[in-house]
């Protein structure tokens, strides 16, 4: 999608390749998007991440697009570098930061599903535990008091860093993130922002297939959103 995007084949590998979905990709100067039921931001260094992660991408020609389609109810998912610039552009509350011991991670973790009544978890269980991938510098999750307070209040913290046994720790958090925040939806629950990379965890040829369920999740709801 835009200049350093690198994990945009792999999000389509999942959405053409394993579940015969139409799927095109979307260049960051184009303007017009109305033929697209989802958009999906992928994971990379847009821009080379200059200044800092997604702040140049926020200014491209494709986000009023993105936006409206937002606006709309249409659905939203940004991965890693997608959830970075989904919160510059203000479709996410908070932001990403350096991770807590300033180093870049690249590693499998602990998730927990924390609600399973949204069109990205509807094919998990509340408080499954599975295990995704993650790779990034700045993925630690912030935000003031009050936006934390209203992410719990509204059950928009969708997954969570845990143990094993899905226990929620700061020893299980890998970057810091406060209140071990993996991903996090609007209030309107349409648009989603995570940093770990369900897309890596799709293909039972990669020996984990626990991200293909949210893949699953959002074929169903795109389908009804595009009978609406």
């Amino acid at each position: 999608m835009f200049p350093g995007s690198n994990c945009d084949r792999d999000v389509a590998w999942v959405t053409q390749g394993l579940l015969d979905q139409a799927t095109r990709m979307v260049w960051h100067q184009e303007e017009d998007i109305s033929d697209v039921d989802v958009i999906i931001i992928p994971g990379g260094f847009s821009y080379g991440d200059y200044l800092r992660c997604g702040a140049i991408a926020r200014f491209s020609t494709i986000m009023k697009a993105i936006i409206n389609h937002a606006q709309k109810g249409k659905l939203v998912l940004g991965i890693c570098n997608g959830f970075q610039i989904l919160t510059e552009i203000g479709l996410l509350p908070g932001v990403l930061v350096r991770n807590q011991k300033l180093n870049f991670i690249c590693n499998q973790v602990f998730v927990k599903v924390e609600n399973s009544e949204t069109p990205w978890t509807s094919v998990y269980r509340t408080e499954e535990i599975i295990t995704l991938p993650i790779a990034h510098g700045e993925g630690r999750y912030y935000a003031d008091t009050d936006t934390l307070q209203e992410l719990e209040n509204n059950h928009q913290i969708l997954f969570r860093y845990c143990t094993k046994n899905g226990e929620i720790t700061q020893q299980a958090n890998p970057n810091g993130s406060l209140n071990n925040i993996a991903g996090i939806c609007n209030r309107q629950g349409n648009v989603l922002g995570m940093m770990p990379h369900p897309e890596r965890a799709s293909d039972p040829m990669l020996g984990n297939t626990d991200g293909i369920k949210l893949f699953e999740g959002l074929l169903m709801a795109a389908k009804v959103t595009a009978r609406i």
